[in-house]
């Protein structure tokens, strides 16, 4: 049997090598992702992030409130696939298209280094694009929360690539308008992953918030998941495997 890999976001980062996977980090500007690949792709993944900051950038110069609202906006049909995307699972989530944002640069990049690498893991704050062809274990981080790195989300091969990204009131410098310590959630469709996490974890004011918060992503349609925790609390549905680390 093999070994599923151990993957821990942002803190958690192990840049050690092994047989299978180069790890590096590239950081452009406000972006810093963290990479495991079969090769060192730091230019490849690099000119990836520029490709699509510029897209992005090109959206909130031809109009401002892209940036700025919290509220779903309308598609502009001068705007990129990725801004496309990211206005899509706003409306889905109820959130801004900015919500998106991390989510949908990891897999825009993570779907370009495709190209050079069949496996890979792309971290952009907490939200990741994975394609591996063995399990995977993608660590929890909630904070002050005594689940904190102790819980993972065991992901196995599905032959497409998977998106797992996480909100949180409790770390980062994300806007949360509510008080999870981790809301997560799993799709194929890594930005429309990335808005609900915010708009579940927005949801979450208590523990008795946690269960409802979860049922009203899984309505979703393209949520496969739903995770969310707060304190000594944690509600999930649609989660394959959880497991202790």
């Amino acid at each position: 049997m093999v070994e599923p890999t151990l993957f821990h976001p942002r803190t958690y980062r192990d840049f050690s090598e092994d047989a299978r996977f180069k790890t590096f980090r590239v950081t452009v500007e406000t972006s810093d992702l963290y990479v495991k690949a079969h090769r060192l792709l730091e230019k490849e993944t690099e000119d990836l992030i520029r490709r699509a900051r510029s897209q992005v950038e090109a959206a909130i110069a031809r109009r401002p409130v892209f940036l700025s609202s919290l509220t779903s906006v309308e598609e502009d049909p001068a705007d990129a696939p990725i801004v496309a995307r990211m206005i899509r699972a706003g409306v889905k989530a109820g959130t801004g298209p900015m919500a998106a944002v991390a989510g949908a640069v990891a897999e825009f990049v993570g779907r370009g280094l495709l190209e050079w690498s069949d496996e890979l893991i792309v971290e952009n704050g907490g939200d990741i694009f994975l394609n591996m062809a063995d399990p995977v274990v993608v660590g929890i981080f909630a904070g002050n929360s005594p689940f904190n790195g102790k819980l993972g989300l065991k992901i196995e091969p599905s032959g497409i690539p998977t998106g797992i990204c996480t909100s949180a009131a409790t770390v980062g410098p994300s806007l949360s308008l509510g008080k999870a310590d981790a809301a997560t959630v799993i799709s194929c469709d890594v930005p429309l992953a990335d808005a609900v996490a915010t708009a579940m974890g927005n949801r979450i004011s208590g523990p008795d918030d946690l269960k409802e918060a979860v049922e009203w992503a899984m309505a979703i349609p393209g949520v496969d998941g739903a995770l969310a925790i707060i304190d000594d609390k944690i509600s999930a549905v649609g989660i394959p495997d959880l497991v202790r680390i």
